[in-house]
């Protein structure tokens, strides 16, 4: 098992309540938590990456602490070795291709050189097919490249996981289907464990070793 968690938290907003209660173990390298619009996926990546504090519970990664309520210990994001790919891939649009991966390798506030460079930038714009792209900005690439830059800067920092959510949701049938097993093989290369959320039958068919089923907030089954 190489996630376990168990955690609560209540939310409103704007006069609705919202109480996230997940309580998830994953056994197999691919997991896929599967479940419609508002069931509270994201909610649960973000609790993983230290994006969002849960008011109860425990997050235990590889059998290291990352969170636990009663002892209040709440690793930072940056101390969690965990790489996400938000939904919209949140690349920054003043930096290029190559300044987006390195961006996680940088410490202390100031971005990335446009002429540093980095072994393990320079390997994953290669293994992801986007080294022609490296000098070019988010806005003057393709989704599908976006999504791989994204994703290589998440893999950049060699993360014990890596988080995606809804990764392809925005691109078309035949982009989903070639970007599908180009993660697969990179996962198959890498061996990082993958929690992938979506409310795609495909991605469950493709990722899914291990589907849990998340509905308003509880693991259905």
């Amino acid at each position: 098992m190489w996630l376990e968690i168990d955690v609560s938290r209540h939310l409103q907003a704007a006069g609705q309540h919202f109480q996230l209660q997940v309580a998830l173990r994953c056994s197999q390298r691919n997991v896929v938590l599967f479940g419609p619009s508002g069931a509270g996926k994201s909610l649960t990546l973000r609790a993983i990456a230290g994006l969002l504090r849960p008011d109860e519970g425990h997050i235990r990664l590889h059998d290291r602490l990352l969170f636990d309520a009663v002892s209040g210990m709440n690793l930072p994001p940056q101390q969690r070795k965990v790489g996400y790919v938000f939904q919209d891939y949140a690349l920054f649009p003043h930096l290029t291709v190559q300044q987006n991966i390195a961006f996680g390798l940088s410490k202390g506030w100031l971005n990335p050189r446009r002429s540093a460079r980095h072994e393990s930038v320079e390997h994953w714009l290669h293994a992801l097919r986007i080294d022609h792209l490296a000098q070019l900005y988010p806005h003057q690439i393709s989704g599908g490249q976006r999504q791989r830059t994204a994703l290589a800067r998440a893999l950049a920092p060699g993360p014990q996981v890596l988080l995606l959510d809804e990764p392809f949701a925005a691109l078309d049938h035949d982009l989903r289907r070639h970007l599908r097993q180009e993660l697969e093989a990179v996962l198959d290369a890498s061996g990082i464990p993958l929690l992938l959320i979506t409310h795609d039958p495909q991605d469950v068919d493709v990722f899914g070793q291990q589907v849990v089923h998340l509905a308003e907030g509880k693991v259905s089954c």
